[in-house]
């Protein structure tokens, strides 16, 4: 295999996750804790599925909940995958769990992924309703590798559609590591079963599991073997339970005493866990499974039974047919007591053919076991990630084409824009902000009050306002901006949580407990700037009370965005209390982590902090440069400079425009970088970061750098057509391959308008007359 175009640091698992009571939940938590333990460096985590008005105690590893029948909910997934970097998603693909039938919302989701995506298929069938095949074609369009759980899939996904073999992987459901043995009255004692033949089905119980096929085939059994108990372990499904209760159990206890069976036949209601399910099924004889539906892709019982090394009966839907041919187990025909009799009365009355089965069972068991799941998943996230980089994407020019693992040199100088800045027009900033905030999306320009607020987007906006009340540009702010933001990353911070949210609701419910780690680190960089520059004492106070309490927990997030932007508040907050040891010591911290950072992942050729450029790129330079110069640390500065100017040269077109990473695919190591779907937030960012340079060395480069990027907005990109609508006074949202993406949201109005200021303030530095021209 060759190898992956760079190391895993995060990835991502979507599918239901303990506590909630499904096999998929365990699968889910069992191949994320497999895979980790194949990637140890690696950190994985999982969204997990959560059904209607449910309260799931979810363990650390679940990072996100998803509301199954919020369908907004699966296009914040995506945004909080592209926020904390995911570099793989693997999707558990199971028909029914995304909140509808045919579980299309999961689709809204994968298109808005912008990692290499794994899409595990739990289910597969060969005659799919027409909803069912649309949302599986999407599936197999958008997921870089398809994994099943048996060549019968495999074959399927081929035949139904017409998906190529190297794009399948066959891999085994996963099963515990436990010990051979022959049951014995050890075993047998913990389920009072001591001096019985013991048949075993555990599971969920619900009517498709055909238990009672298997309780009208007892008294046969037990005419032959009086001392043979059959016992069904597992609580009732819960869905069953919500809408019927224990009725389907209390029908299958009522038909073992219609036959005269009641004392061969115990129900253990419990959703057991995997110590005590193993210790039940080394106590188990014979593993029963009498299913009544052929379409059944994979059972998880069947694997671990078999696995675990027991002899096994079962009818043959698809997942046993494959797995106990060749007399690796008996196959019954479906809805058929006396055959399910027969099979099992000729297995124990067989010794050598019941130890034969159980020794092949445990042999080949071998390559299902958990930790040898995980190194296969493994190996294809590796796979998928190395095609990924090598996917054919729009050519850049030889120019600024990466060869040879180096950046070719480029030519960069004044754009044609000049030292254009157009004057602040806030008419479209208005329009998006009302008494709550500012409203995250825009329909063109027309305010979309779907998707509510964000934390992050009125963080912006009060670092925008706190710089037109202090005197930086004369326009005022728009309407209240700085006491409506100020008030809405006052409500996001949680107290007791010791953590901002960020996402809420236009009905101003917020969406979820903690928000991202970038966001806090923007609410921090925000305070800090009110708390320095702020013109209103009582302002200056209220943001330095909540900075010494939003600062210190960035030392726990992961994001090196997120201690940037952090950092950059940090110092705005220095500057106007250099005495505060407490942030000088958080400065010092975050900036070490930084610097770090880029000096472990510096290669010929590579000048970042990480594996990936991804988005709001310059302000990890930005904040390095900042702390350097502040904290009188010279080598901080010489690096983050020397990160800002690669990056400034891979962001150049051949022609000397501004041509920032885009953020479909964004830009890995050794892969090639994504051109569209360019951001307003790149520029804005690099404006910020070049002034940043500029004003820390005197050198002029930065000021044209900063004016480059800037005129990026104006037309000065790759397809020659203006961002900034100055008739709306709103900021489109990208550029794509072929268009401009007309939408004017809050993201990227604010990053030309936080540019647009901080640019001006600039100029009227070096040209007294530039404010009075430029207005």
């Amino acid at each position: 295999m060759s190898p992956p175009a760079s190391p895993l640091h995060r990835v991502a698992f979507l599918g239901n996750h303990p506590p909630r009571m499904c096999g998929l939940a365990t699968f889910t938590g069992d191949l994320r804790t497999a895979v980790a333990g194949a990637l140890p460096d690696a950190e994985c985590f999982v969204l997990a599925m959560t059904e209607t008005g449910a309260g799931h105690a979810y363990p650390p590893e679940v990072w996100l909940q998803v509301p199954e029948n919020d369908t907004r909910a699966y296009g914040r997934a995506a945004e909080f995958l592209g926020e904390v970097n995911a570099d793989i998603l693997c999707v558990q693909h199971e028909y029914g769990i995304f909140g509808d039938h045919d579980g299309e919302r999961v689709l809204t989701l994968l298109e808005g992924a912008a990692m290499p995506v794994v899409a595990t298929l739990h289910t597969v069938l060969d005659r799919p309703t027409r909803g069912q095949f649309r949302v599986m074609e999407e599936i197999v369009r958008h997921a870089g590798r398809l994994v099943v759980m048996t060549a019968r899939s495999q074959r399927i996904l081929a035949s139904v559609h017409d998906v190529p073999a190297d794009r399948i992987t066959v891999i085994p459901h996963g099963i515990p590591e436990a010990p051979s043995e022959k049951p014995s009255a050890c075993h047998k004692v913990e389920f009072d079963a001591v001096g019985r033949t013991v048949l075993l089905t555990f599971g969920l119980l619900s009517p498709g599991k055909g238990i009672e096929q298997a309780i009208r085939a007892m008294p046969a059994i037990v005419a032959r073997r009086p001392d043979a108990l059959y016992l069904v372990l597992g609580a009732t499904h819960p869905n069953i339970l919500r809408r019927e209760g224990e009725a389907h159990r209390d029908s299958l206890k009522r038909l073992a005493a219609e036959l005269g069976v009641s004392g061969h036949v115990r129900f253990l209601d419990r959703f057991v866990d995997l110590p005590t399910l193993t210790r039940a099924i080394a106590a188990a004889d014979i593993y029963l499974t009498p299913y009544l539906n052929e379409e059944q892709s994979v059972s998880g019982t069947l694997a671990y039974s078999f696995g675990m090394g027991k002899a096994v009966v079962s009818t043959p839907y698809w997942h046993a047919a494959e797995l106990l041919a060749e007399e690796r187990g008996v196959l019954v025909p479906f809805t058929d007591p006396p055959a399910i009799a027969a099979a099992v009365v000729g297995l124990l009355a067989d010794p050598d053919r019941l130890r034969a089965m159980r020794e092949t069972a445990y042999t080949l068991g071998h390559e299902m076991r958990w930790p040898r799941i995980g190194e296969r998943y493994r190996d294809v996230f590796d796979q998928v990630r190395l095609e990924a980089s090598h996917r054919a994407r729009p050519r850049l020019s030889p120019a600024a084409a990466r060869i040879g693992g180096v950046v070719a040199p480029l030519r960069r100088g004044s754009s044609p824009q000049g030292d254009v800045v157009p004057p602040v027009n806030l008419a479209h900033l208005e329009r998006l902000l009302d008494p709550t905030g500012l409203a995250q999306h825009a329909t063109l320009a027309i305010v979309d009050r779907t998707h509510g607020y964000c934390l992050d987007d009125n963080a912006r906006g009060l670092i925008l306002a706190t710089q037109l009340t202090a005197g930086r540009t004369t326009p005022p702010p728009a309407g209240d901006l700085f006491g409506i933001t100020s008030a809405f990353v006052q409500h996001a911070w949680d107290a007791e949580a010791g953590r901002f949210r960020n996402f809420m609701a236009y009905d101003r419910r917020w969406l979820e407990a903690v928000g991202s780690d970038d966001s806090h680190g923007r609410a921090v960089w925000a305070i800090g700037t009110v708390a320095a520059q702020a013109a209103d004492a009582s302002h200056r106070a209220w943001a330095y009370r909540l900075l010494e309490l939003a600062a210190p927990p960035v030392l726990a997030l992961t994001s090196q965005r997120a201690w940037a932007f952090a950092l950059l508040g940090i110092v705005e907050s220095l500057a106007a209390r250099p005495e505060d040891l407490r942030l000088v010591r958080l400065r010092t911290a975050l900036a070490e982590r930084l610097y770090d950072h880029l000096r472990g992942n510096r290669r010929p050729g590579w000048i970042w902090f990480e594996e990936v450029v991804s988005y709001d790129n310059a302000r990890l330079p930005q904040a390095l440069i900042a702390a350097g110069h502040q904290a009188g640390r010279p080598e901080w500065v010489a690096l983050g400079i020397e990160a800002l100017d690669w990056l400034c040269q891979t962001q150049t077109a051949e022609a000397g425009h501004f041509r920032p990473i885009g953020s479909e695919g964004f830009w890995r190591r050794d892969g090639e970088r994504a051109v569209h779907d360019q951001q307003p937030l790149e520029a804005a960012a690099t404006v910020g970061a070049c002034l940043e340079a500029w004003r820390v060395t005197g050198d002029g480069v930065w000021l044209t750098e900063a004016q480059r990027a800037f005129a990026w907005f104006l037309g000065d990109n790759d397809l020659g057509q203006p961002l900034y609508d100055a008739n709306s006074g709103g900021c489109r949202d990208g550029l794509l391959c072929d268009r401009v993406n007309a939408n004017q949201g809050a993201e990227s109005t604010l990053a030309f308008l936080m540019a647009a200021a901080e640019l001006r303030a600039a100029r009227a530095a070096t040209s007294p007359g530039f404010m009075q021209v430029a207005e």
